[in-house]
Order: C-alpha cells, then structure tokens, then sequence
C-alpha cells in the first residue's frame, strides 16, 4: 500500500496534468506493488483537490463493464469514479482544449429519485429507484498515458482508476424515459463519426442489464460508507469500443427511439 504523502504526491500530479495538458508515466511503473486500492485512494485524493476549488459532485461513473474489458485488465469486476459539475455538457460544441487524448463511448445514464445503498440490491430496486434514463455519452481522456512512452505497455487498471476511471466529460442528450418502459437490455445506439457509422451496440453488453452495475456500485460505495444519492447521475458502463475524438470532428449519437443528438469537438 502506498503512504499517505505518496496517495496525496499522486494526486497533485494528475491535478497538475489535466490543467497543463501534459500526460504522465504509468504510477504502477513507479509503483510496482501499487494495489487497486492504492488507485481508488489516489483517485479520491485527487477528486479532493478538485472539491477544494468549488467543484461539486453530480454523480458516478462505471466503467470496463464488458467482459472482454474485463479481461484485458486482468480484473473480475467493473471499475468507478466520480462526475463533477464542470465534466456535464449539452449536445453541440464540446470544447476540445479541455481534453488530452478524448474518446467518445455510447452509454445509458441514470438518474435517480432516491437513495440507494448498501449490498444485495436487485434490478428492481435500482429501477424503482430511478427517476428516468437517458442517452449519453461519456468522453473519457488519459492524463496517465494510456500506452507506456517508452515500452508501449498498455497502462493496469491501478492506473486507469487513479485518472478518476478515465472520465473527463459527459453529454446528455435524447428522451428522459421511465425506466419501466423500457426493455433496457435491448435498447442500442448508432454512433457516427464525421458522417461514418464507427460503432453500434446493444445496452445488454454492460452486464447482460445496465441496472446490473448500478447495484453494484451501491455496494462498493457502501465499503466506503457512502451511498448513491437522490438527484446523481449515474453513468451504467459503455455498450461500444472508445472511439478516438480529434478537434473538428462532428458525432452523431442515434439512440432510436429514445433520441439523437449530435455534438462536435471544437
């Protein structure tokens, strides 16, 4: 486990470059006994410094919900972090300039009326508990490279969680629908890029059902005493690949019945 001073040393050094843009090695290179704790630690570490200049906390986001991600990781389970007023955007233009390496991924998200907390929740809890879900897009970034400068070593996942699981920005778009209206697992998405279809999937890849990971994270947070509150937004896991994003580059997000909107990197 990494020292306090270390946890806290980490952190200033992401808040440090996301600001200038710059991206840095892999901790679990400097770090090789680094447990995924350790990177949950420097995570909140950093969410801290963000807090202590006025930033406010919206809600979750899940991530390497799919089994193969999973895999690739080498873990048995998704990993989370944290959404903050500054990362919510509308469809249109998405400021490029505050991104490193942005990738776009096709999501649901959930918006919840109540509380939930705790281990053992089911489907229907987290549905029950849901005021309504909608399209979205989560722009994930990499201030700790995703590839190792020197190696080419793909980054562990103790990295991906220290950089807030990868999240640095959502977009909300489409239909607010009732949760109980709608067949979740089969809803899809269209994603295209600059005109060309780039990626499709069905919501049934993040878990068989995106509420699955929902009641999932309740239970984590729980280890924290901690919980998911009325009024967050809930990011449930992508059902598509990252697709890279460049400045100028213009998505369209087609959601079928539940809407489409279309935003671009400015």
């Amino acid at each position: 486990m990494l020292s306090l001073e270390q946890t806290q040393e980490l952190a200033g050094e992401l808040h440090q470059a996301e600001k200038t843009r710059v991206q840095l090695e892999h901790f679990s290179k400097r770090f090789p006994g680094m447990a995924v704790e350790d990177g949950y630690a420097i995570q909140r570490a950093w969410m801290q410094l963000k807090a202590a200049e006025g930033r406010k906390t919206i809600g979750h986001k899940i991530g390497l919900t799919s089994r193969a991600m999973q895999q690739a990781s080498q873990i048995s389970e998704p990993d989370y972090g944290l959404l903050l007023d500054d990362m919510l955007f509308a469809p249109g233009r998405i400021p490029a300039a505050r991104f490193i390496a942005p990738r776009v991924e096709v999501e649901l998200a959930f918006v919840l009326k109540s509380k939930l907390e705790g281990a053992g929740l089911t489907v229907a809890k987290v549905l029950a508990a849901t005021d309504y879900v909608t399209p979205a897009i989560e722009i994930i970034d990499a201030r700790i490279e995703q590839f190792d400068r020197h190696s080419k070593a793909m980054r562990k996942v103790q990295d991906t969680i220290s950089d807030n699981a990868a999240n640095a920005g959502i977009i909300l778009g489409g239909t607010k629908s009732l949760p109980g209206s709608l067949d979740l697992p089969w809803c899809g998405a269209v994603l295209r890029q600059n005109g060309a279809v780039e990626e499709t999937g069905l919501a049934a890849g993040v878990q068989g059902h995106p509420a699955i990971g929902v009641a999932w994270l309740a239970a984590k947070l729980a280890t924290w005493g901690e919980c998911l509150e009325a009024g967050e937004i809930v990011l449930a896991g992508s059902f598509t690949r990252p697709v890279a994003a460049k400045l100028g580059d213009v998505f369209d997000a087609d959601y079928g019945p539940l809407g489409r909107f279309a935003f671009q990197f400015d």
